[in-house]
């Protein structure tokens, strides 16, 4: 009966947590999500039950945030959705293992400590965050912490410890709620909750007074973000793809009227080869110049290899009104099972099945430079998709003096699903993190405009053609976080180790 208790509120901490996120939406969830774990955890008999109570916890949350996988991978790598749907649950137990490695964690610290072991799981769990950030196929897709984008008065923490600290909060408050219901001393119940109370009220109070007040501005530009909206089924087709670039070059049309200086197009938004396809390149010069607009836009690049066939880039490229090209940035991060398949080496001695996988995805080269360019002599940096749900990757345009952050993506893939949503909240995360405007271009929406606090001050919707204009700053200067990266995360794994050790040594005493 306790392991049916037990694994009941395991289960129902991982439906809390998927609750929590868009286009479920419910992000007051997520400050009591991790509390019926960690009561669960709290009456395991032994660490190896902790890890499996965390492993359902996770199993749970994994498929009601990326259910939308299995379609993705179909379209994305041109798999059958039998295939797609195996790729989704394999990705779900994997991801599954980060919340156990929590639980066993926790579960031992509350065996040796007692209650109060609970008061120190926030570290666990940003503790298998930044492990997930980090290792397998480094899929940090909604972290805790960015259930809370609606917010902006609790997403301030960000620019000094990026997601992770947002993450700690709402760990910590679940934590103190379950330490309320196994503690039975009226005492130590009464620190926590007003040492709770007071830590959450600062933060609030912080981020609001932060809301308040005006960030630097070294220029201001106004931006057209061009959403196409074309269809998935027409994108590659070479039937559509002369009807596809007229699209977005009549909707560039339509912003460089209304002012555009600086005009984007979403990600892939050119289906050829700019270097190869001189009457392609000559039209998107012709149309910068006559625009007298500077224009960003997808453009995968190839390379003929001399021992094989060819190398393959995703790429994002940007136009002066004189011609010239002085972006060419390569994508680093990329897709796993999408763009390429992670640990082919071992996949491919997988046998047959796992070998087909391997050679149906796209194999794409990550790039190795940081690309900034100038825009009327600002500084602005282009990432590509996935590549915004990166903290650490993002922050390294701000280094190398970027004042102005854009995003081209194509969410095309996930259709209506919830994934448009989630990836667009965690996009507005990067404005945060560096105190800078992000313009974001998607193909088929959430096409946005996010202030340097994280807020959505423009946006469209899903699958509708359209422009955005807006007039945006350039930011300049480095946030703590910006500057430090990830140090109050790795802090937090330090912190775990640490505390972890100092259980063994006290039960082997």
């Amino acid at each position: 009966m306790i392991r049916l208790r037990g694994d009941g509120l395991a289960l129902l901490s991982g439906v809390l947590l998927a609750l929590s996120f868009p286009k479920f939406g419910r992000a007051p969830v997520a400050w009591i999500a991790l509390a019926p774990l960690l009561v669960a955890l709290a009456r395991a008999p032994g660490p190896a039950h902790g890890f499996r109570l965390g492993y359902l916890t996770g199993a749970v949350s994994s498929l009601g945030i990326v259910y939308w996988t299995a379609t993705v991978v179909v379209q994305y790598g041109g798999l059958r959705l039998g295939v797609g749907i195996v790729v989704m649950a394999m990705l779900c137990l994997a991801l599954a293992l980060f919340p156990s490695i929590f639980g066993l964690l926790v579960t031992a610290w509350v065996r040796a400590l007692g209650p109060r072991g609970l008061l120190l799981s926030p570290l666990a769990w940003v503790a298998s965050e930044i492990l997930r950030a980090n290792t397998l196929c480094n899929f940090s897709w909604c972290l805790l912490g960015y259930s809370q984008q609606p917010h902006p008065g609790f997403i301030q923490l960000a620019r000094y410890t990026a997601v992770y600290g947002v993450s700690f909060l709402l760990a910590g408050v679940s934590a103190v709620l379950a330490y309320l219901a196994v503690e039975k001393r009226a005492g130590p119940r009464w620190t926590a909750a007003l040492a709770a109370a007071v830590v959450v009220s600062a933060v609030w109070i912080h981020g609001v007074w932060l809301l308040g007040q005006p960030w630097p501005e070294a220029g201001r530009i106004s931006v057209g973000l061009v959403q196409a909206s074309i269809l998935q089924e027409n994108k590659w087709d070479p039937g559509h793809a002369l009807e596809n670039v007229q699209r977005h070059v009549e909707l560039t049309r339509r912003a460089a009227a209304r002012g555009a200086r600086l005009v984007v197009w979403p990600e892939s938004a050119v289906p050829f080869s700019f270097d190869d396809t001189p009457a392609v390149a000559e039209e998107l010069r012709g149309l910068a110049r006559d625009s007298s607009a500077y224009l960003l836009f997808g453009n995968d690049d190839r390379q003929d290899l001399p021992y094989g066939p060819y190398r393959v880039w995703v790429a994002a490229k940007m136009l002066t009104p004189r011609g010239d090209l002085p972006l060419r940035y390569h994508k680093i991060r990329l897709v796993p099972f999408g763009e390429y398949v992670p640990l082919q080496p071992v996949l491919t001695l997988g046998g047959r099945f796992t070998a087909r996988l391997v050679q149906q995805v796209a194999d794409f080269t990550p790039g190795e430079e940081y690309g900034v360019a100038e825009v009327d002599g600002h500084p602005l940096a282009a990432f590509i998709c996935y590549e915004a749900i990166f903290p650490d990757l993002v922050r390294q345009f701000t280094r190398r003096g970027a004042e102005l952050l854009v995003n081209i993506t194509n969410d095309a893939w996930y259709g209506y699903s919830s994934a448009p949503y989630q990836h667009m909240a965690m996009a507005a995360f990067r404005a945060v993190e560096n105190e800078k405007y992000l313009v974001r271009a998607a193909n088929t929406g959430i096409t946005a405009v996010v202030d340097p606090r994280g807020r959505i001050v423009e946006r469209t919707e899903l699958f509708r053609p359209a422009v955005l204009v807006r007039e945006v700053a350039f930011v300049p200067g480095n946030t703590f976080y910006a500057r430090h990266g990830d140090v109050f995360a790795w802090g937090c794994l330090a912190a775990a180790a640490a505390v972890t050790a100092a259980t063994l040594r006290r039960r082997r005493g």
